[in-house]
């Protein structure tokens, strides 16, 4: 690049320099009411006070303010005032002196001295110049020669104040239209500059040959531009442009980005952002790789008086195919009460998500259309859905096509007794290329009365029922596997009635604080009825996700959804204390247990509902200040207190230094879904892991760390780290996480990421993935 820059007499040399400070304006009184006015005739006109004036050299025009709409009659007269101010009749020049302030079509300027020649309309203003523009721009200067009502001129020493701290300089400048401002010898940055030694150079900043702002576009070019860290030359651009920090949005050429793939190889990214209009955008993102070639990513945005849009799009080549994705999610208000919304995911491979980190470790795809209203205490919601699979052990075949789902809800208000009433209603059809196909019409509803003795106590009488009619063929095939029938129509209705207990006791303990414990009772009645498949021939559609807890010991059913219904006679009971400490923590815990009159197979082996008494359940919370939380969840055996299921989570310690940890363990595999049908072998081995994380924040510096370990495994499914240091104009930051977890045919992806952010400017980032 030297080499470029020779000219006939050698190479140019380039005197370094450094951002100067604003000029002062002398004299504290000077600088409170420059201050003021400068502040406020922006916006509005200022009456002339003692030993002021007017000239006036009528324009043809008005005068509008860039990207605000304000509109200035050019053709005001110059308002001024002055400390003195002569007149020579010969020449015709008009000369202010001391404290000079003068104001035209929203213009204002401040100066020690101004020579203002009526002959040719120029006015010369001379030391601590300050010119403020309609639109709140601020230019320093110490010579300014001016004209065509100010929006014309010729600068030396410039200094101009943009919004975010930005700071533009420069040796010399030109300024046409009030919109132009052409600059030489510049320097910009956002940093702050050392006030005590102003001669230093700024953490960052970009010197160039020249340079120039259109206040109008909100662009800043450089021709012949250094990136400078500390005085340092770093980077040279022949050109190099960047929107000024008062721009909201505007087209243009962004960071680059560029790093190296195990999957890609070496590539690099050019992401051009695109304004459409006032409510729509585009980022056009070509990428070129060693191993693969071309790909491209178009994401699109709009904006509208009813809704959003939002599109990803994306296609390239990935070990030698033409591969592609499409996300995309929109949401629009039809009227008060009711509005539509879809959400589209497609992919050609996992692969292809994982390679250009698009959607990585995903093993399926949702997408999904939907009308929902609201009202007064109801709503309602109406449904398409289809998936698809991205790895082997998720086949499109056995996916769900839904067409339609429909819910309604609705909560009444209370009755003449208390009572509230509600009903869910909800009506599905789901389709599979290869399974179960299921339609399915079902109601719940509820009647709870609320009612307190003199003691405090607190009773409720809830009345329930779950009535549905099925329609299913391919039973015998996924997720049912029914080895009786394949196709089967059934109706089935579940009342039942509770009776819901609490007693709420208060302790007040003085400086130690208050306790609040409360023993809870739930009796249920209801009839036995069957919910294995070859008994019932009832379809599971949405109770396999099932994990026994604390979250679930109260209620009407254990299961999630209403295929499979928690029956006959049984009572859940509980304690719960609540202590309240004097310096505002708490200490919340709760032990229950669930009893039942017959026993049910049809939960999962290990779940701990199999027998007539199931598992204890039992969870502790403690937060007895701000710098720590603990939450702990346990599952026991009934029997010998085996443990057979623990979440727990734990975090301490303030943004200095904070540690979290986590460890989790369950007898049984909580990932698999359990049909009815005799679980294998692998379901039955223990599943336990561990997580840990460290972060702190001192100063300007932020550091963390974390892992997750499977113990039974003795392997981590997951490394992250990450460091970062920022100021008032710079940020650097570094990431690393490696997952171990197999997807698909990738047995996992480590991920390395480099940014440095400057202030006003953009990010520039280093992958390796």
């Amino acid at each position: 690049m030297s080499k470029k820059r020779q000219t006939k007499s050698g190479p140019r040399r380039r005197r370094k320099q450094a951002l100067k400070p604003c000029p002062p304006i002398r004299g504290g009184w000077a600088r409170l009411r420059r201050g003021i006015l400068a502040a406020v005739l922006v916006g509005v006109s200022c009456a002339p006070s003692l030993m002021s004036g007017a000239w006036a050299k009528p324009a043809s025009d008005a005068a509008a303010v860039p990207g605000t709409g304000v509109t200035f009659d050019r053709r005001q007269p110059v308002t001024f005032q002055a400390d003195r101010i002569d007149y020579n009749q010969k020449t015709n020049i008009v000369t202010l002196s001391g404290h000079v302030e003068a104001w035209q079509a929203g213009h204002v300027l401040f100066a020690d001295r101004v020579l203002y020649d009526r002959n040719s309309n120029i006015a010369d203003a001379i030391g601590h110049v300050v010119l403020v523009s309609p639109d709140g721009q601020i230019v320093y200067s110490n010579y300014a020669e001016l004209s065509q009502n100010m929006t014309n001129g010729i600068m030396s020493a410039v200094n101009i104040t943009l919004p975010l701290n930005a700071k533009l300089a420069a040796n010399g400048g030109r300024r046409t239209g009030g919109e132009i401002n052409e600059l030489t010898r510049a320097v910009y940055t956002a940093c702050e500059v050392c006030a005590k030694h102003p001669d230093r150079y700024p953490l960052w900043q970009i010197t160039a040959r020249s340079a120039t702002q259109d206040v109008q576009h909100h662009l800043i070019e450089y021709r012949d531009a250094t990136m400078e860290i500390y005085g340092v030359p770093i980077l040279w651009f022949p050109y190099f442009s960047h929107p000024d920090p008062s721009a909201k949005r505007m087209s243009g050429l962004l960071i680059p980005d560029a790093g190296f793939n195990t999957h890609l190889g070496a590539f690099a990214a050019l992401p051009y952002y695109w304004v459409i209009n006032n409510s729509a955008d585009a980022t056009i993102t070509p990428i070129i790789s060693t191993k693969d070639g071309l790909a491209g990513d178009v994401k699109y945005a709009q904006d509208f008086n009813f809704g959003t849009l939002k599109v990803d799009a994306s296609s390239g080549l990935d070990n030698g195919r033409l591969q592609g994705a499409l996300f995309a999610n929109g949401l629009f208000d039809l009227n008060p009460s009711w509005r539509a919304g879809f959400n589209v995911q497609r992919a050609s491979s996992v692969n292809y998500l994982n390679d250009y980190s698009i959607l990585p470790n995903a093993n399926e795809l949702q997408s999904e259309f939907y009308l929902e209203g609201f009202g007064d205490g109801s709503y309602a919601r109406l449904e398409t859905s289809f998936f698809q699979g991205l790895v082997g052990s998720v086949t499109d075949s056995d996916l769900p096509l839904v067409l339609p789902y429909g819910v309604y809800s609705y909560t009444g208000q209370p009755d003449s007794l208390g009572g509230t009433f509600s009903v869910n209603a909800n009506a599905l059809n789901i389709r599979r290329t290869s399974g179960t196909n299921t339609e399915r019409a079902a109601i719940s509803s509820d009647y709870s009365l609320p009612f307190q003795d003199n003691l405090g106590e607190l009773w409720s009488t809830v009345f329930h029922i779950d009535a549905a009619a099925y329609n299913a063929t391919g039973l015998n095939n996924y997720p049912n596997y029914d080895a009786n029938r394949s196709s089967a129509s059934e109706g089935r209705a579940l009342p039942q009635v509770a009776l819901n207990y609490r007693w709420p006791i208060m302790n007040d303990s003085g400086f130690l604080g208050s306790q609040l414990f409360q023993p809870i009772v739930q009796l249920i009645g209801a009839p036995i009825i069957g919910n294995n498949i070859d008994k019932t021939n009832i379809p599971n559609e949405d109770s396999y996700d099932f994990q026994f807890t604390d979250a679930n010991l109260f209620g009407f059913n254990k299961y999630p959804g209403i295929d499979r219904l928690e029956n006959g006679m049984r009572a859940n009971l509980g304690l719960e204390s609540e202590w309240f400490l004097g310096n505002g923590g708490t200490i919340d815990g709760l032990i229950g247990q669930s009893y039942r009159a017959h026993k049910d197979d049809t939960f999962a082996p290990g779940s701990g509902l199999n027998d007539n008494v199931s598992d204890i359940v039992a969870r502790l919370t403690y937060t007895p200040t701000a710098w720590l939380d603990f939450v702990y969840r346990t599952r026991l055996s009934h029997t010998s207190l085996q443990d057979r299921y623990t979440d727990t989570f734990v975090s301490a310690g303030s943004p200095l230094l904070r540690i979290t940890a986590g460890y989790l363990y369950s007898a049984v595999n909580p990932y698999y879904y359990y049909d009815g049908s005799p679980p294998p072998a692998s379901y039955y081995l223990p599943r336990s892991e561990v997580t840990f994380g460290l972060s702190t924040a001192y100063k300007q510096w932020t550091f963390s760390t974390s892992f997750q370990r499977n113990i039974e495994t003795g392997q981590f499914d997951s490394t992250n780290f990450s460091g970062g240091w920022q100021n008032d104009c710079l940020g650097i930051g570094l990431l690393f996480s490696r997952v171990n977890t197999t997807i698909g045919t990738d047995s996992g992806s480590t991920t390395v990421l480099l940014t440095v952010t400057l202030k006003t400017i953009g990010a520039i980032g280093f992958n390796a993935l």
